[in-house]
């Protein structure tokens, strides 16, 4: 994955609306200051907050009301969001500002300064920077955290396992049970997949004749989670791989094109060039439900056929039944290379692999419905960026649990609290990583991939229920954590935990 890169397109996208509403917003500005509430020491037991704390102060922000909603309230008034991970705060100019969502309304900020006020609300983290040893402690009881993490899982095995994901009241993650789906994250819009074949049939005959391979596969990132190196190497013993990139390398790219940076934008000249072949190898580098990228909808959009491994139910998400090939219903290396090649001679068979180019032959109404019903778009200015998406969603949810709290103290008897909502394994958790051909028992105690892949799986379950401990016996120094662990690592050999 290109790791934060991937995200500044949205970004930037993102920052062309905000800037025209932040014009509008200066003329109407309410001249409100953020003034915040230390909570009291009571409300935090033994923890004393620092006191540059307590001169904490915003510059005025914005108070702009978008179309729909009609949150009435000053700027003082609103609930507070934080971008724990202030990288990634999807707003420009300043740290802070208003955002006015389909019910209600917040203040959102990265400064930190804000953790520990009452009228902070919730925490949003971006999982790839999450850190058990980094954790905002003590955990406040009136806070939610919420995780975004569209990315890879092999960035934080954490998040996979229960105590870590668990941590979280709301989420948006490439997982569909998600509270806020990004599975189609790769995908811009149906038109994408509905382009034109790039390169004809006959061409790319032609250029075989030549002798290009059938089948091409090109990664820069290797030694990952899935292994893929491992199963292409075994692959390459019985069909034509052009291996380029770092991986398995065995042909020199073109010198145009040696900067990997022209893999990740859609450069033409980078797009042109894949596009002769038949087949492209698309291996995810992580294993889990609906962590699907640009490896599996970059061919469909070009007109090759996809040769997937990654979501084992990708098949979810195809176009039609017959528009990817997906090695997990082979066997063995051999037999799917004995099928390509198959198809490598067979033109009839291979262009049914293309039939979805023609909008008819697209019959799978989750696909469809996926990309007409999600609320965010990709590279597309009339839709929010699933960012700002995500925060509204954390916008609107905190502020019905807080009005739900106050109609239940203010009459208990006739209202009651909303029951919190908890993230589980469905929104995120991904299996132990397996090598990508044959079977662990069989791997030399000295394999790199072994070495570091199932280790790092089962390390991140002691950081998060390390993390879990620490909050469970309300710590305020998240450098206590590997203090925790050796304590369950005790407990556990004891057999009491």
């Amino acid at each position: 994955m290109a790791g934060r890169r991937r995200l500044l397109p949205c970004v930037g996208l993102g920052l062309f609306a905000v800037l025209c509403w932040v014009w509008v917003s200066f003329a109407s500005l309410s001249g409100d200051q953020l003034h915040l509430e230390v909570l009291d020491v009571a409300d935090l037991g033994a923890f004393q907050p620092q006191s540059a704390l307590s001169d904490m102060g915003f510059a005025s922000v914005a108070s702009y009301r978008g179309p729909g909603n009609s949150d009435r309230r000053s700027n003082r008034e609103l609930p507070v969001l934080l971008w724990w991970s202030g990288g990634l705060f999807p707003h420009f100019p300043g740290d802070t500002e208003r955002i006015d969502c389909a019910t209600s309304s917040c203040l959102v900020t990265s400064n930190r300064k804000v953790q520990r006020y009452k009228r902070t609300a919730s925490i949003i983290f971006y999982g790839t920077d999450f850190r058990a040893y980094e954790a905002p402690l003590p955990r406040l009881r009136h806070q939610t955290w919420a995780l975004f993490h569209e990315e890879s899982p092999m960035n934080n095995y954490i998040l996979s396992h229960g105590p870590g994901i668990r941590l979280f009241n709301y989420t948006a993650t490439f997982r569909r049970e998600s509270d806020y789906p990004l599975t189609l994250q790769w995908l811009p819009s149906l038109e994408y997949l509905l382009e034109p074949v790039a390169v004809s049939l006959e061409e790319k005959n032609r250029l075989r004749r030549e002798g290009l391979a059938p089948v091409l596969y090109m990664q820069s990132h290797c030694d990952v989670p899935s292994d893929r190196d491992r199963y292409v190497h075994e692959l390459m013993k019985y069909i034509e791989v052009d291996s380029y990139g770092k991986c398995l390398n065995n042909r020199p790219l073109p010198e145009h094109l040696e900067d990997t940076a022209t893999a990740t934008g859609e450069e033409p000249g980078f797009m042109n060039f894949v596009a002769r072949y038949k087949f492209h190898l698309a291996l995810e580098n992580g294993i889990c439900p609906d962590y699907i990228t640009e490896k599996l909808w970059r061919p469909l959009h070009q007109g090759c056929v996809p040769v997937y491994r990654g979501s084992p139910v990708v098949a979810d998400w195809m176009p039609n039944d017959h528009s990817v090939v997906i090695i997990d219903g082979f066997p063995s290396p051999k037999a799917l290379a004995d099928f390509l090649k198959r198809l490598d001679e067979n033109d009839d068979e291979y262009v049914r692999y293309l039939e979805f180019k023609n909008p008819k032959r697209i019959t799978n109404t989750r696909l469809l419905e996926g990309l007409e019903t999600r609320e965010w778009g990709v590279n597309d200015m009339s839709k929010p960026n699933y960012l700002n998406g995500f925060e509204c969603y954390v916008c609107d949810q905190e502020n019905a649990r807080l009005a739900a709290e106050r109609a239940y103290r203010k009459d208990p008897k006739r209202n009651q609290p909303l029951q919190p909502k908890l993230a589980s394994n469905s929104h995120m958790g991904c299996p132990l990583p397996s090598p990508g051909y044959g079977d662990v028992k069989d791997l030399p105690a000295d394999d790199g991939w072994l070495q570091i892949w199932p280790q790092d799986y089962w390390q991140s379950l002691d950081q998060a229920e390390g993390l879990e401990s620490l909050i469970r016996h309300n710590e305020s120094d998240p450098s206590l954590l590997w203090k925790h662990i050796q304590s369950i690592a005790v407990s556990r050999a004891k057999g009491k935990h």
